[in-house]
C-alpha cells in the first residue's frame, strides 16, 4: 500500500511528531512538496505532504493561519510539516489551533531532519508500492491467462472477481450477459445493458464508470462502482467487460482488469478467426445441400452445427442495398461496419443466446445466406431481431418456410422469392408464408404492372368516358361470373342481349378474343390491379340494344 502519514511518523530516521490531526494519520501521501508561498494551492494537486519553514508567513496570526490552513484542507492536502528551530523554535499556537480546528494533520519536523530526507522516504515507499503492484499484477496476469486458456472466459471472470474483491461480467456485442462471477452478479450485470449499449456506440477501446462517487451519478451512489471496458481491436466493439467493486480500483486491481481486457479481446478476435473458418466450411455444406447431397453435407458438417441438419430449419437470404453500402463506406473512418457484418453479428448473437445452431455464409459482398433452426426460439427472435437490424443497416431479408436437407434447393428459391418481394415493396423482411397464404395481387403492385394494366384498359375507359356505354363495368361483371350471361346481366341490371353486344364491342376495341383464356386472365388481373369504378345502377332510359343480337 502507498505510504501514509502514520508510516512517516513511525519512520525511525525522520523523528517526526504529531501536533494536530491525530485521527487522520492513515491518509495516503501521494507526494512531498516544499513551498514558502503564502498560497501554494494553485501549484498542488491534492494528497501532498506540504513542508514549510514559515519564512513568508506570520504563523502567530490566528486569522491568517485560519485562512491558510482552511485553503490547504479544501485543496485536499494530506498534511502539513513545520520545520521547528528555523524561523520558529516551536510550532506557534495560532497554527496548531487552526490545524486542529479543521482536522488537518500537523507534523513537527526537527532541525536535524532535512526536507530532502522526507522526500526520499516517500519516494522510496512509493517505488516499493509500485513494484509490489507490478509484481502482483504479473502474477495475476499469469493466473488469468492460465484460467482463460484452460477453462475459458467464465473461469477468468471468477479469478478476476476474487482479485478485485467484487464481481465481473462479460457481455457480447449485442449487450447480452454471456457470463458473470459470482453467479449472483448476473442479475446486477443485466441492469447495465443500456450502459453497455451506449459504450458499444463508441469506437473501441472505450470505457465508462457507472455508480460510485466518480461517476457523476448521485442517484447511484448507494450502489457499487462499476467500470465498463469495451473489447475489440477493430472499429466495432465486439463485447464488454464490467467490473464492480465497493471503491475505486487500486494499482494492482487495475493491472488485473487491463490483463483481463487484453485476454478477452484476444479470445474475441480468435473466435472471429475461427468463425471465418467455420463460414468457409458452412459454404461447402450449403453448396452440397443445394446440389442435392444431404448425406455428404451431414458428413462434412459433423458435430459443428449441433444437429442443425437433423431437424427442420429455415433458409434466410439477406441483401444490402447500394445506398447502405455507400453510407457505410463513407463513414468507414467513423467506425461503421458493412451492413451485412452487423446483421451477421445480430443473427449469431440471437442464436447464441437461444442455444440453437445457425450457419451463416457470406454470398459475395452484398449478400449472405443463413440456415437457422426452426426449433422455436431462434426462428421467432431471429425474425424480430433481424428486422430491427435490417431497418437500421439498410439490408432486405427473405425467409423460407420450414424445410429439411432434401428440399434445401426449394427453400433457397423460396427465400429468393421473398427477398425479391421485400425489395420491391421496400420492406426489411418478408417470409415466404406471407406470399403463400395471401393474395397474388400485392405481388403485382408495382409501377410496371400498373402501367401495363392501365394501358390495356385505356381504350375501354376512353370509350366509356364519351358516354357510349359501360364496357369496363360490364367486362368486370362478365368475368366475375365466369362468362355466365344471365348472372352477369342480372348483376348489371341489363338484358343479356345488351351484355352480349357490349362484350363484342370490347373485343372490337381491344382487337382480342374473349374466348382466349389468356386474354380473360390478363383482363381480370388488369381490372384487379387498377382502381375500378363501382358498378353503375341501370339507367331508366337505357333500352336494350337492337334485336340483331341473339342467343344463337
Amino acid at each position: 500500500m502507498p505510504p501514509t502519514l502514520a508510516s512517516l511518523v513511525q519512520h525511525s530516521a525522520l523523528h517526526l511528531t504529531v501536533h494536530a490531526g491525530e485521527d487522520r494519520l492513515s491518509t495516503p501521501v501521494r507526494w512531498v512538496h516544499a513551498s514558502e508561498l503564502p498560497d501554494p494551492v494553485p501549484y498542488m494537486e491534492g494528497g501532498e505532504l506540504l513542508l514549510i519553514t514559515a519564512t513568508t508567513l506570520d504563523a502567530t496570526d490566528p486569522g491568517a493561519m485560519r485562512r491558510y490552513v482552511r485553503r490547504l484542507a479544501d485543496a485536499g492536502v494530506a498534511g502539513l510539516g513545520f520545520a521547528v528551530g528555523v524561523n520558529y523554535e516551536d510550532i506557534p499556537e495560532a497554527l496548531v489551533g487552526a490545524a486542529r480546528e479543521v482536522g488537518l494533520p500537523l507534523l513537527a519536523v526537527p532541525r536535524r531532519t532535512p526536507f530532502l530526507a522526507i522526500s526520499k522516504a516517500v519516494s522510496a515507499a512509493l517505488a516499493a508500492d509500485q513494484y509490489r503492484a507490478v509484481t502482483a499484477g504479473f502474477e495475476v496476469q499469469r493466473e488469468l491467462t492460465r484460467a482463460a486458456l484452460s477453462q475459458g472466459p467464465a473461469a477468468l471472470l471468477e479469478r478476476l472477481a476474487a482479485h478485485v474483491d467484487g464481481w465481473a461480467a462479460l457481455y457480447d456485442a449485442s449487450g447480452a450477459v454471456v457470463a458473470a462471477a459470482p453467479e449472483w452478479a448476473a442479475r446486477r450485470a443485466a441492469r447495465l445493458t443500456a450502459e453497455v449499449e451506449r459504450l458499444g456506440e463508441r469506437p473501441a477501446p472505450a470505457s465508462a464508470v457507472v455508480g460510485g462517487a466518480d461517476s457523476g451519478d448521485a442517484s447511484r451512489d448507494a450502489e457499487d462502482r462499476v467500470e465498463l471496458q469495451s473489447l475489440g481491436t477493430g472499429r466495432r466493439v465486439r463485447g464488454a467487460l464490467a467490473v464492480g467493486t465497493g471503491a475505486a480500483l487500486g494499482t494492482a486491481e487495475r493491472y488485473a482488469v487491463h490483463s483481463a481486457v487484453a485476454l478477452l479481446t484476444l479470445t474475441t478476435e480468435r473466435s472471429r478467426a475461427l468463425q471465418a473458418a467455420e463460414q468457409r466450411l458452412g459454404a461447402a455444406v450449403l453448396r452440397m445441400l443445394l446440389s442435392g447431397q444431404p448425406d455428404h453435407a451431414r458428413t462434412v458438417a459433423g458435430d459443428l452445427y449441433g444437429g442443425l441438419l437433423d431437424a427442420p430449419f429455415r433458409l434466410l437470404i439477406a441483401e444490402s442495398t447500394a445506398s447502405s453500402v455507400s453510407a457505410a463506406a463513407a463513414q468507414e473512418g467513423a467506425g461503421t461496419d458493412h451492413p451485412l457484418q452487423v446483421l451477421t453479428d445480430a443473427i449469431e448473437a440471437v442464436a447464441s443466446r437461444a442455444g440453437e445452431p445457425v450457419l451463416v455464409v457470406p454470398d459475395g459482398e452484398h449478400r449472405l445466406a443463413a440456415v437457422a433452426s426452426d426449433g422455436g426460439a431462434v426462428t421467432a427472435s431471429l425474425s424480430r431481431y433481424a428486422l430491427l437490424e435490417a431497418e437500421e443497416t439498410g439490408a432486405v431479408i427473405g425467409l423460407s418456410a420450414p424445410t429439411g436437407p432434401i428440399a434445401t434447393a426449394g427453400a433457397y428459391k423460396q427465400a429468393e422469392q421473398a427477398l425479391s418481394v421485400a425489395r420491391r415493396r421496400g420492406m426489411a423482411l418478408v417470409e415466404h408464408e406471407e406470399l403463400a397464404a395471401g393474395s397474388i395481387l400485392p405481388l403485382l403492385a408495382d409501377d410496371a404492372v400498373r402501367a401495363f394494366a392501365e394501358g390495356m384498359l385505356r381504350a375501354l375507359r376512353d370509350h366509356d368516358a364519351k358516354g357510349r356505354g359501360d364496357l369496363v363495368a360490364s367486362l368486370r361483371a362478365w368475368l366475375s361470373r365466369h362468362g355466365q350471361w344471365d348472372a352477369a346481366a342480372a348483376d348489371l341490371g341489363v338484358h343479356r342481349h345488351t351484355l352480349r353486344y357490349r362484350m363484342r364491342r370490347v373485343e372490337e376495341i381491344l382487337g382480342r378474343s374473349l374466348d382466349d383464356p389468356d386474354v380473360r386472365m390478363e383482363l381480370w388481373l388488369a381490372l384487379k390491379t387498377t382502381a375500378a369504378p363501382t358498378l353503375p345502377a341501370p339507367s331508366a332510359s337505357e333500352a336494350p340494344e337492337p334485336r340483331e343480337e341473339s342467343d344463337q
